[in-house]
């Protein structure tokens, strides 16, 4: 028996910019905001007939509503995402049926990869600059459940093995031929979701399990379940960030070498117990010197940071630390890493950045395309 489902208020979405029109209205069973299944981060890929695996994509989760003109982009958080990609409301527009839900993640490829970091330059105010990110990085809208089919009928109470079968069908009859929307692959093989797990890492968060025979469990996590492959590096701490209040270490900024021997910044380690950051300020603060990264330096302030959370110390590059971290792309992690230990045996210097690069593994395009 399905648990009772997490009912949300009528929201209707503001209006495009630039238009003093009201909104058309969505009138389908369900309707934004709506919130999405969730899914439980757990350690290892689960096993058994019921269960359904899929890659887990490092984009922007989306669910594309449309009933006749009406079409609504809604992120995870219940967000209107509409404005953002005009191309992708340009792309459900152009699909054949008139009335639907579609489940999915809107993702930019460049290449063979996929970036994360075009996708947040889209979070931008001005109209023009994203019209113009339009055209030149378009989204691609990855679809893995059909909540409303074409008829208008709500599929949330059907197992999820049998919406998947609906979904196939779907997009063989209208989404052929879009080049903007694909369907995200789905395999009941634990071998081959393996395989995907072992080629996360880049655009590729990790894999999805999902029991085929669960409804759609709206805010719920108990239907599919998250595993992301937590990977080792040895970086060079090369500044450090005062926390936002107080004399107080906040994180630890962390880079790697070059192939010309120049300290890269990739990313950061922070959620270190209140102990260790005070026995380590100290011993931080009497090895700052410029310019602690040779290479990329990390950025600027934020609109998040505060003057003093923006600024950072450069440090001699002596202490080398193993972190664990679940994703690189971009040239750093997408993430926070966790602190492991102090490597006072490694020399510094053999800290590179082949370290986290994954030249065989299988890419996102190619799985896309049924190369992996």
């Amino acid at each position: 028996m399905s648990p009772p489902r997490k009912s949300a208020p009528k929201e209707t979405p503001p209006p495009r910019p630039g238009s003093d029109a009201a909104p058309t209205e969505i009138a389908l069973p369900i309707r934004p905001p709506y919130l999405p299944m969730a899914g439980l981060l757990v350690a290892e890929i689960p096993k058994g007939p019921e269960w359904v695996y899929e890659p887990k994509w490092d984009g922007f989760r989306c669910l594309a509503f449309r009933d006749g003109d009406a079409i609504e982009l809604q992120s995870k958080a219940g967000q209107p995402l509409a404005r953002y990609f005009p191309e992708v409301v340009a792309n459900v527009r152009s699909i054949g049926a008139s009335r639907f839900v579609l489940d999915g993640e809107i993702v930019i490829p460049i290449g063979e990869e996929l970036s994360f970091d075009d996708l947040l330059q889209r979070i931008h105010p001005a109209e023009s600059r994203i019209r113009k990110l339009a055209a030149e990085t378009p989204g691609l809208f990855l679809v893995f459940d059909l909540l409303v089919d074409e008829k208008g009928k709500l599929l949330t109470s059907l197992p999820m093995a049998e919406r998947r079968r609906r979904l196939e069908a779907f997009a063989a009859k209208h989404l052929a031929g879009i080049a903007g929307i694909r369907l995200s692959p789905a395999t009941p093989n634990l071998t081959q979701a393996q395989k995907w797990l072992r080629s996360a890492g880049g655009a590729m968060d990790g894999v999805i399990a999902k029991r085929g025979d669960f409804d759609y469990r709206s805010g719920d996590r108990t239907g599919m379940q998250k595993i992301k492959l937590l990977r080792t590096a040895d970086c060079v701490v090369g500044g450090f960030r005062y926390a936002s209040k107080g004399k107080a270490l906040g994180s630890l900024l962390l880079g790697l070498y070059d192939g010309s021997g120049k300290l890269d910044h990739v990313g950061f380690c922070s959620g270190l117990t209140a102990a260790l950051k005070k026995e380590l300020l100290p011993q931080l603060e009497k090895l700052v010197k410029p310019p602690g990264f040779t290479g990329q330096a990390p950025g600027g302030p934020s609109r998040w940071s505060t003057e003093r959370t923006g600024e950072w110390q450069p440090l001699q590059t002596k202490l080398v630390v193993e972190v664990q971290y679940d994703h690189f792309t971009g040239g750093r992690f997408r993430h926070g890493t966790r602190l492991l230990r102090f490597r006072p045996d490694k020399p510094p210097k053999q800290c590179t950045i082949d370290q986290v690069n994954q030249e065989s593994r299988v890419t996102p395009m190619a799985l896309l395309e049924g190369r992996g």
